[in-house]
């Protein structure tokens, strides 16, 4: 299961995890400390729904906010570098997106976007479009997506 293999790779790395997350609510963060002694791996998580929890708890500027967005890259890269920033781990990955309903034609149901940032390491992000599959979809596959990129960064 991906997540035995995060926590594993993490464990070993001595590394520890810190998820930044919007749209998807904590769901990173459950699947991640579901599994008995992920302590030592999960330092923390931060579910950052509002803009101003994301500026408050993560240090994203406002700026970025009012000129991208919150479903920006941008922004998804800003809320993971908080996370190291606001933390002890060093490794972290951010999602926000919009999982619906609600969306605009600028920023459509299904549009995701995420960013990892580790220690030594250029951040990097990306945009998912999932589409308007239903809201509870659209956070399950954002999930699964962050737990792959994870996975990605600690190989």
């Amino acid at each position: 299961m991906i997540v035995d293999d995060i926590l594993e790779r993490a464990r070993n790395a001595g590394i520890m995890i810190a998820p930044a997350e919007s749209c998807t609510g904590g769901m990173v963060a459950v699947a991640l400390t579901d599994v008995p002694g992920s302590s030592d791996v999960v330092e923390r998580g931060f579910v950052t729904y509002s803009n101003n929890a994301k500026i408050q708890m993560l240090g994203v500027r406002p700026e970025t906010l009012k000129a991208q967005g919150a479903v920006s890259e941008h922004v998804a890269r800003e809320m993971a570098e908080g996370a190291l920033d606001h933390s002890e781990a060093q490794l972290a990955v951010a999602i926000t997106g919009v999982a619906g309903p609600g969306a605009s034609d600028a920023k459509p149901e299904g549009r995701v976007c995420f960013a990892t940032a580790m220690t030594g390491r250029p951040t990097r992000a990306e945009t998912c479009e999932f589409g308007a599959q239903g809201r509870a979809e659209v956070r399950r596959l954002s999930r699964d997506h962050a737990l792959r990129l994870l996975r990605d960064a600690l190989s």
